[in-house]
């Protein structure tokens, strides 16, 4: 999809379609009012009428609107003038980009990110425009005998973004960001989308390898020996049931100073998660496909990371295997030996996600971070206790989860924290080694962060748990590209010194 901007009056502008926003009291912005002057009040009339819905997001599309040379005119509505927020904003941004992508127009003009929003910018309201509308057209190119031929073909690929301020340095570069984090968003969910069976620790490992040669970062691909040589017990424990074997894939983005301390991801990829021995229920089990989309976030990110070309280091860890039942797979109640030398007692093996985390959390100490964050698909008590809205964010440092949840809110990628107070600890206790590997039956989001708390000791360390964000199930059923904006938006922040 290819993004300009550009300083014109809407109603002079030629293109397929034009998209004007509107207020529900059919109040007009800037824009709708130039194409109502033009149209000789046309517009005006069939608001009043009531053809469009009061909703922020609900849609009106005007063919051949006299006074203006766009063939079409595609009228948004944001909803009351005194409820327009961030949310008004993204909710307008993401029907055109429905609307637009499902259309027969191969180009578009738009001129929403025109329209004032309190404590919000231009070049805010361009990023957030761009990465929206590229984010509507993604579609996943599934493997079916008859594809539909039209499919690729479909929809608007060409978007122009309408200013009435002048075109400067600033505001391309937030439409680069904006495409940026779109493009690190479609991969992230290609890969949440693939198959357990094509999506293998192999195919991530090989997915980062390419990633590297396009981008030129250095990418490390550990194998089993050479975790062995580790002491990545507690790793290694999770992929004994699997003939796949695992693959530790370590990403390497220097475009920082040369003694710069790296801000360090790390991404949790079970490329399916059966339970184990401790095996799942059998319905909905396809969607443990979806158990590695924290490392489909890590690679995404390094995407968009490396298309803006941000002027700071950063290291990807992935650690990545299936957890499978068979005759050689770990057993309740199985104790090993961590990386850190804590020793774990396996008490539920599908709690499997922490297990391979604290091995990568461990082998993160030796790159000295900045810090440390890390994005895993990690309990469905987060999605108990937050719903499919926010990540959970836990942290042992209160600036970094604030500087989170600041970026979070920011990029309309929110995550709300919860505690980890040192009293939960007690919930981790075992008689047969340092740590069980739950925590029973209450505040496993928290429990499950505490067990990687005692890995993290060396830096500052946040833990997102993205299991109610990750995907969505249903109809609209795939992988959502989650939390890539929120780290994305981190990233920048760093790079760019910013600390509000």
């Amino acid at each position: 999809m290819e993004f300009t901007i550009k300083t014109s009056s809407p109603e002079k502008v030629r293109a397929a379609v034009l998209v004007v926003g509107v207020f529900a009291d059919a109040t007009l912005t800037p824009a709708a009012q130039a194409i109502d002057k033009a149209a000789k009040g046309k517009l005006t009339q069939l608001l009043r009428r009531g053809d469009l819905d009061d909703k922020a997001g609900a849609t009106l599309m005007l063919h051949e609107l006299a006074g203006t040379v766009a063939e079409r005119v595609l009228v948004v509505s944001l909803g009351k003038a005194a409820d327009f927020g961030d949310k008004a904003y993204r909710d307008a941004l993401a029907s055109t980009g429905k609307v637009l992508a499902g259309g027969v127009a191969k180009d578009a003009a738009i001129t929403l990110a025109d329209v004032e929003l309190p404590k919000r910018s231009l070049a805010w309201r361009l990023q957030q425009a761009t990465r929206l509308l590229a984010d509507a057209a993604y579609r996943f190119d599934a493997p079916r005998a008859a594809a539909k031929s039209d499919r690729k073909d479909k929809g608007a690929r060409k978007l122009t973004l309408i200013i009435a301020d002048k075109v400067h340095a600033e505001l391309e570069a937030a439409v680069r960001r904006g495409q940026a984090t779109a493009e690190g968003m479609a991969l992230a969910k290609d890969l949440g989308n693939l198959p357990g069976n094509v999506c293998t620790p192999a195919y991530l490992a090989d997915t980062a390898k390419t990633l590297g040669k396009q981008f030129k970062f250095d990418v490390e691909v550990l194998e089993r020996a050479d975790m062995e040589k580790l002491g990545m017990g507690s790793l290694l424990s999770v992929a004994k049931g699997s003939h796949l074997p695992p693959k530790f894939i370590v990403m390497h983005y220097k475009g920082g100073k040369a003694k710069a301390r790296p801000i360090v991801l790390v991404g949790k990829g079970i490329t399916f998660d059966s339970g184990g021995i401790s095996l799942k229920p059998g319905a909905e089990m396809d969607e443990m496909k979806y158990d590695m989309c924290g490392a489909a976030s890590v690679i995404g990110t390094f995407k968009a990371l490396a298309r803006m070309a941000l002027p700071i280091n950063v290291v990807g860890i992935v650690p990545a295997t299936e957890n499978m039942p068979g005759g050689n797979a770990t057993r309740p109640g199985d104790v090993v030996t961590s990386m850190s030398g804590q020793t774990i007692e396996i008490l539920n093996t599908d709690a499997e996600g922490r297990l391979i985390l604290c091995d990568a959390l461990t082998y993160a100490e030796r790159f000295k971070p900045e810090c440390v964050i890390d994005i895993a698909t990690l309990t469905g008590a987060c999605v108990v206790a937050l719903g499919k809205i926010p990540s959970g964010l836990l942290a042992n440092d209160d600036e970094l989860a604030a500087e989170l949840l600041r970026r979070g809110t920011e990029s309309g990628d929110r995550a709300w924290q919860l505690p980890l107070w040192e009293e939960y600890q007690d919930l981790l206790k075992s008689n047969f080694a340092d740590m069980g590997n739950i925590g029973g039956r209450y505040g496993g989001t928290i429990t499950a962060a505490c067990f990687l708390a005692r890995f993290t000791k060396a830096y500052k360390w946040a833990h997102l748990d993205i299991a109610g964000t990750a995907w969505v199930s249903g109809d609209a059923k795939g992988a959502t590209g989650r939390p890539v904006p929120l780290l994305a938006e981190f990233l920048a922040g760093r790079a760019d010194g910013r600390e509000d």
